[in-house]
Formats: C-alpha cells, sequence, structure tokens
C-alpha cells in the first residue's frame, strides 16, 4: 500500500534572502534579487548580473576546518537542511536515524573548487589539494548532510541539469511512500556565480545582457526576453509518512500528491518546439495524484526567460489545460530569483506549498507585453490572492530532462 507523504519543515537561501521567511517575503513583494557583478564586468564577460546571495556566512553552521573543506554548493546545502531540520522537528521525533536518508539534486555541483584548483594545478601539480575531489563532486552536498544530522538510510544525488532537486524531491517522495524511508530530506543547491560558468552559459547565448537594469532583465514570458539569468541557491524539505507526521503533531505545510517525469529526445540544450516533454511530465504527474487538470490551481512555471523555453512550456500548458483556463494561475518565480539550476526545482516547490499555505500566487515580474501564453493568467507585476489547494511545479534540463510535481493541501 502506497503511504502518503507530507512535507513538515522548509529550509531555503536565494538571492531574495537567506531564510525562507525572506525569501517567499521577497517573491510575494515582487522584488528582483538580480543585480550588477563588478567582478564580471571587470573581465569583460557580456553578461554581468546575477543574482547571488548576499550576507552567506557559512560561519554560522560550520567550523572553520569545514569551511576550508567545503565547496560553496554543498555549504548552502548544510545551511538550508539547517532551517528544515529545525522547522521540522524531526530530531526530536523518535525516529530511528539508521532510517531517514538524504536525495539531493544538483546540474554541477563543485565548480567553484574545480577551477580553484584548476588554476593551483598549473602552476605546480603537487599542491593540489588533497580535498579538490571531495569537495567537488556533485554527491558530497548529500553525505555532508548526512554526516552533519547522522542520516544513515537511503543517501543519492540526482543530476538532471535544471531538474536535479526536482528529481531529488520526486525520488524522496518515492521513497517514503513505498515504505523504504520513514522520512527524507529532499534538498537541492547551486553556486555557480564564477566568470568560468559564465562563460561556458555566453558562450551559447543562453543568458540575458541586459547589463544595465540588472533588475528588469529576467522576463519570463515577455517578448523582450533574452535569455535566463544566472542565480545561485539552496532548498531543503522534510518528507514524512503522513500517519506518523500526524501522531507527532508536526506542523504539515502540504502533502506531495505526483511526481511525473519525461524525455524531450530532442536536442541537446534547445527544448522540443510543441512542448511534448512537458505536456507529457505533467500528464503524468497529475495521473500519478489521481488529479484531473481543472483540479490546479496554480503552476509555478519553469519558464526560464529563454525564448524557446518559455514558448514550448505555454504551448504544452495551454494543450493539457486549455487556452484560457479560468481556473489556473501560472507564474514564473525565476523573474525574481533568476535560474537557481540544478536548486530551482525544490525552491520552486517550496513556494507552491508556500502559496497553498497563504492563498496567494507570487508574481511574474517584468512581464509588459507576453509573446506566448496569451489567454493564460499569467500573474502580471503583482501578488495574486486566491484560493489555491492543489499546485503543479515545473522543472525542465538540458538534454531534455522534464519534471513535474504537484502538491496539495491536505484533505
Amino acid at each position: 500500500m502506497k503511504r502518503r507523504v507530507v512535507v513538515t519543515g522548509l529550509g531555503a537561501l536565494t538571492p531574495l534572502g537567506l531564510s525562507v521567511a525572506s525569501s517567499w517575503q521577497g517573491a510575494l513583494s515582487g522584488r528582483s534579487g538580480v543585480s550588477f557583478l563588478p567582478d564580471l564586468a571587470a573581465l569583460g564577460l557580456p553578461t554581468t548580473i546575477g543574482g547571488r546571495i548576499e550576507g552567506f556566512d557559512p560561519a554560522r553552521f560550520l567550523e572553520p576546518k569545514q569551511i576550508r573543506h567545503m565547496d560553496r554548493f554543498a555549504q548552502l546545502a548544510i545551511a538550508a537542511s539547517e532551517e528544515a531540520m529545525a522547522d521540522s522537528g524531526l530530531l526530536g521525533a523518535g525516529y530511528d536515524l539508521e532510517e531517514v536518508g538524504v536525495l539531493f539534486g544538483t546540474g554541477i555541483g563543485g565548480m567553484v573548487t574545480f577551477t580553484e584548483q584548476h588554476q593551483v594545478f598549473l602552476r605546480r601539480w603537487d599542491r593540489v589539494s588533497p580535498f579538490f575531489i571531495p569537495m567537488m563532486i556533485p554527491n558530497m552536498a548529500a553525505g555532508e548532510v548526512a554526516i552533519r544530522w547522522g542520516l544513515l538510510g537511503p543517501n543519492a544525488t540526482t543530476v538532471t541539469a535544471c531538474a536535479s532537486s526536482a528529481s531529488a524531491v520526486g525520488e524522496a517522495f518515492r521513497l517514503v511512500q513505498h515504505g523504504d524511508a520513514p522520512a527524507m530530506l529532499a534538498l537541492g543547491a547551486e553556486a555557480v556565480i564564477i566568470p568560468f560558468a559564465y562563460a561556458g552559459f555566453a558562450s551559447m547565448k543562453a543568458l540575458s545582457t541586459r547589463n544595465d537594469a540588472p533588475e528588469k532583465a529576467s522576463r519570463p514570458f515577455d517578448r523582450s526576453r533574452d535569455g535566463f539569468v544566472m542565480g545561485e541557491g539552496a532548498g531543503c524539505l522534510v518528507l514524512e509518512e503522513m500517519e506518523a507526521a500526524q501522531r507527532r503533531g508536526a506542523h504539515i505545510y502540504g502533502e506531495v500528491v505526483g511526481y511525473g517525469q519525461s524525455s524531450d529526445g530532442h536536442h541537446l540544450v534547445e527544448p522540443r518546439a510543441d512542448g511534448k516533454g512537458a505536456f507529457l511530465a505533467m500528464k503524468r504527474a497529475l495521473a500519478d495524484a489521481g488529479l484531473a487538470p481543472s483540479d490546479v490551481d496554480y503552476i509555478n512555471a519553469h519558464a526560464t526567460a529563454t525564448q524557446k523555453g518559455d514558448a514550448g512550456e505555454a504551448r504544452a500548458i495551454q494543450a493539457l489545460f486549455g487556452q484560457a483556463p479560468p481556473h489556473l494561475s501560472v507564474s514564473s518565480t525565476k523573474s525574481m530569483t533568476g535560474h537557481l539550476l540544478g536548486a530551482a526545482g525544490v525552491v520552486e516547490l517550496l513556494f507552491s506549498l508556500l502559496a497553498i499555505r497563504d492563498q496567494m500566487v507570487p508574481p511574474t515580474i517584468n512581464l509588459e507585453d507576453p509573446d506566448v501564453g496569451v489567454g493564460l493568467d499569467l500573474v502580471p507585476n503583482e501578488v495574486r490572492r486566491r484560493p489555491v489547494k492543489v499546485a503543479l511545479s515545473n522543472s525542465f534540463g538540458f538534454g531534455g530532462h522534464n519534471v513535474s510535481l504537484v502538491v496539495s493541501a491536505l484533505a
């Protein structure tokens, strides 16, 4: 028998704030976390803006030696897990920590460490740090989080590009749903606001070059969108079997009810123009949840502000939900956070849960002239107060990896 799975703890660090509360308040207020980055401008890169987390102090969570031996993406993951664990009260809940596990997602992993150690290697190979490999590999954040909390249950890392942390949530959901673990931490983190990463994305012409107005640069669904804005961040959800969470009196944010995956089977980085991969992921997530399209109140869209990506997703949504569904609101919080790459999925599902809690849909800012999704309520520029019982969150990654997750208020 499949178990019901609920969310009892949240943690987040984003360009909008160093906590769930500050990030969510920033999203509701329509504030942009994108800013000018002088270190990029000094190198002559074509894009000099990004969503950098300001004010993060790893010393709040880690000892100096730990900081030296941990890449920034793992430091952010630890910080998000701290907030989520404190929020959930999981450690004092009587769980056997031998059974509780970690599912983590990142698209790139320790690129900060990689680039730093490559420079060391070019000078003297024998000065490369013995911690280079453990700090760089994508799965190390999952290991660090498990070490932090003494968790001996299932532990794995998903790498599906920008869908990575959505995949992690989905796989953690399955483990709890099928009884392989009573509770799981589902996380994602990314930290690649560095010149080398910018050079790679810029050479693909994937990034916005609206450098003169950083806060206006991320423009999902808008006719003048010219690419995504890089962001960094981390998010964590504590997932538990529902009856156990209720017995211990845990605060429940909502229930994870559906998980759908698909492949575009089309191109290395370009999405299908017809949106069929996105359509199938959403359709399968709803089928998994036992829900109809008419049951969904809100979609947190993947929409990154690329020309082809936004158009394909809008076509997929309208193919499944109708050209102008009166019951549905769709917004892209990437308009405010920028694109958190592998961390985007978990953060955006977290925002979807808070939309259910507060009955408020965050806006798509910078939306002045939509050229796709016409007929959809894209929540332009201002928060929308409305009933939200069921929300769907989309995450799509290079390689054609598509993940949709459905959450609902607890019935």
